[in-house]
């Protein structure tokens, strides 16, 4: 392929065990997609994470690693399984381990963006979607095991933060009580993929930037925290996403008038997180 499957940024020094990666934020949509489809870019594009590596830019100065996606989510989606593969859009495919994602067009290859349209005019063939696998899903997952296990060696634990954005509607049914509707939701997958102590700070360090934040609601954790999070085993993934409205206009993709001071509000967080993660934990005797 023409674009390598991701950029990685790596510190001068690394002094934190944290990872932040933006597996949706990517942009480099093939050709064929373009040609070949039924949406036109923009429209391509509403399922993108937009901007979201460039909202976290600015990690690999304190010290931590940045690994973002360069192919969009609508060519493959890096937060799924690899064998969720659509039947109803794969040649060959048969319907075994078909479950709610996959049967709502949202699998490893997706069949639609947001909004349920319908990405392509037929199905495409087993060997491309395998492809699409074997040149961007495994080098992404690969490279992201590799580096938080680097962070697990130097530090005795690794903390990735899987970076997203949400549309403003997803958020239209939560309630918090008397509280604002969150601008932030830290998925946990309900404690399954990291400790509470490590939740509760990367919680606080968004709220003493201002935000409103939630946890879990509408936003465990897909498939990156499910695999990563080891608790356990010092290995603590945590789900980030962030109301698109806050930085963008939703429709255009279009950058707010104020990015730059809310961008500002997300890096000092960001650099709360990467503090937590300067402390070397001592290993386990064998």
């Amino acid at each position: 392929m023409s674009v390598a499957p991701y950029i990685l940024q790596r510190p001068a020094q690394r002094t934190s065990c944290v990872v932040f990666a933006s597996p949706h934020s990517g942009r480099a949509y093939p050709e064929e997609m373009l040609e070949h489809g039924l949406l036109d870019p923009l429209q391509l594009r509403s399922s993108e994470d937009a901007h979201v590596d460039r909202i976290f830019a600015r990690v690999p100065d304190f010290g931590a690693v940045l690994l973002s996606a360069t192919y969009p989510r609508a060519w493959v989606d890096l937060n799924r399984r690899s064998d969720e593969l659509d039947p109803a859009l794969i040649e060959g495919v048969g319907r075994a381990g078909l479950n709610p994602r996959i049967a709502s067009g949202l699998g490893v290859i997706p069949r639609v963006v947001a909004g349920g349209r319908a990405i392509y005019r037929g199905k495409i063939s087993r060997v491309a979607a395998q492809e699409r696998i074997e040149q961007v899903w495994m080098p992404y997952h690969h490279l992201l095991k590799s580096v938080l296990d680097e962070s697990h060696a130097q530090f005795g634990r690794a903390i990735l933060i899987d970076c997203h954005s949400m549309p403003r509607e997803a958020l239209s049914t939560v309630r918090m009580g008397h509280r604002m509707r969150p601008e932030i939701v830290i998925g946990d997958r309900y404690g399954a993929s990291a400790r509470s102590e490590v939740v509760n700070e990367v919680e606080a360090a968004f709220a003493a930037q201002g935000f409103e934040v939630s946890r879990n609601v509408p936003f465990a954790g897909a498939y990156v925290a499910q695999h990563y999070g080891r608790p356990s085993r010092q290995y603590h993934a945590i789900q980030v996403e962030i109301d698109r409205s806050l930085y963008m206009d939703e429709a255009t993709l279009e950058l707010r008038p104020d990015f730059a001071a809310f961008r500002d509000r997300i890096t000092a967080a960001a650099k709360t997180i990467a503090e937590i993660g300067a402390e070397r934990l001592p290993l386990a005797a064998e």
